[in-house]
């Protein structure tokens, strides 16, 4: 993923401003731990990132800004002359390649336990695409939406899928919803797991197509579906009252939680409907359904807390900030799975930018010292330079350098070494 990003990113920059313009791999990392520490530390403005009263002392001696915006002017993921040919078929071209990879990437690395959660994300952006979805009962009402499939327990990740308005490929007379489900949940049917639905995605044939993959489903079911029986459909019940309806394939659970407010669980894991011995007098269905809802509604909390979204005008860099945070989330669900410590997430962030960027501060370092020895041990005849090290001076002038890191050192500044026997030599 990483070598795709930088060899169009490069193909860009050299098409529209220098031909010699280059980025290796390892400052493309340090750029991508900068864009992860701006979302844990948060500033007015890009500007105070670097500035010396707001500013993050390893965002500036990681890259300058000027560098750093240089490289999100130029960022690219695909390529260009052959975009067009491909947004006829695939609305996602711009960045489909990336995002493939990245999809792949966590289906494979991670075995998710028994309860699966189905729900959508919107991610918020204003950014100009055809598949742009306004969502009034969201709080940025704006966004592009994502399907998203969540481990319950850990909150990984497990598929994600972009909604790009109608799909051509999908099946006359299926449903978008039971579509939906059973392309996230494919890489991980016949295992005798469980997913979660709210009631746009539930149905009697989608709990009978998951069930023939030995997969099972809970959720809640709309009102107005045909599946629900007429007997079942009227409003005034008396309250913390249940009634259930059978089939050979799921169990529909009518729980009347207040006495004209009527929930429909439908459940394919469910054989027998048992109610608690609580005042509420909940089914087994609902309260089973209110534990395992909330996988992908934590997740979506967890990544808005240090999210790196930065305001944008292109939608491909607006998803590559939405797949940074699902990548950072994932990866500390990995980290903590693996070594069995628990950390704070922040603090894995941090480090997690630190180790992005040592191989490109070390190349930094590395440069300057290799600069610094080939200059001359002293300055021209009859010049004198000013003092780099300034421990022990202010402003100093110099004529030698260390011997170790090649720097100008004045008399008050370098290091007074003791008179030594040959023995102790």
């Amino acid at each position: 993923m990483l070598h795709s990003i930088q060899e169009w990113t490069i193909q860009h920059a050299e098409q529209t401003e220098d031909v010699h313009w280059f980025m290796d791999l390892p400052e493309l990392m340090a750029f991508i731990s900068i864009v992860i520490l701006r979302g844990v530390t948060r500033v007015p403005s890009l500007r105070d990132c670097w500035s010396a009263n707001l500013g993050n002392p390893q965002i500036i001696g990681t890259m300058p800004r000027n560098r750093f915006q240089d490289i999100m002017q130029h960022l690219r993921f695909d390529d260009r002359s052959t975009r067009s040919d491909r947004a006829k078929t695939d609305k996602f071209a711009a960045i489909s390649s990336v995002w493939g990879s990245f999809v792949t990437n966590c289906i494979t690395c991670y075995n998710p336990g028994l309860h699966i959660t189905v729900d959508e994300q919107l991610f918020p952006s204003k950014t100009r695409c055809c598949f742009l979805q306004y969502i009034a009962s969201k709080p940025d009402k704006f966004g592009i939406k994502f399907w998203v499939a969540c481990d319950l327990k850990s909150k990984y990740i497990c598929n994600v899928l972009p909604y790009l308005g109608k799909d051509p490929n999908r099946p006359s007379g299926e449903r978008l919803s039971e579509n939906v489900v059973m392309r996230l949940m494919e890489p991980f049917l016949d295992k005798g797991r469980n997913v979660t639905t709210d009631n746009f995605f539930t149905s009697l044939s989608l709990a009978q197509k998951l069930l023939r993959r030995k997969t099972t489903i809970l959720g809640t079911v709309n009102k107005i579906r045909r599946e629900i029986p007429q007997s079942a459909r009227y409003k005034d019940r008396n309250e913390f009252t249940t009634q259930v309806f059978s089939t050979s394939a799921a169990t529909l659970t009518a729980y009347a939680a207040k006495r004209k407010k009527t929930v429909y669980i439908l459940s394919s894991m469910h054989s027998v409907v048992q109610t608690d011995n609580t005042t509420k007098r909940k089914p087994n269905t609902v309260t089973l359904y209110n534990t395992t809802k909330c996988g992908v509604d934590v997740m979506d909390q967890m990544v808005r807390e240090y999210t790196v979204r930065r305001g944008t005008r292109r939608w491909p860099v607006a998803v590559f900030y939405n797949m940074i945070d699902m990548a950072a989330l994932n990866a500390h669900v990995l980290y903590q799975a693996c070594t069995g410590t628990q950390e704070r997430r922040v603090d894995f962030l941090v480090e997690l930018a630190r180790e992005l960027a040592n191989s490109h501060m070390a190349g930094k370092k590395a440069r300057k010292e290799q600069s610094l020895q080939t200059q001359p041990s002293t300055p021209s005849p009859g010049k004198r330079a000013t003092c780099q090290v300034k421990h022990k001076c202010k402003n100093n002038h110099a004529t030698v350098r260390c011997v170790h890191c090649y720097r100008y050192t004045c008399g008050k500044c370098r290091l007074q070494i003791p008179w030594q026997c040959q023995d102790c030599e």
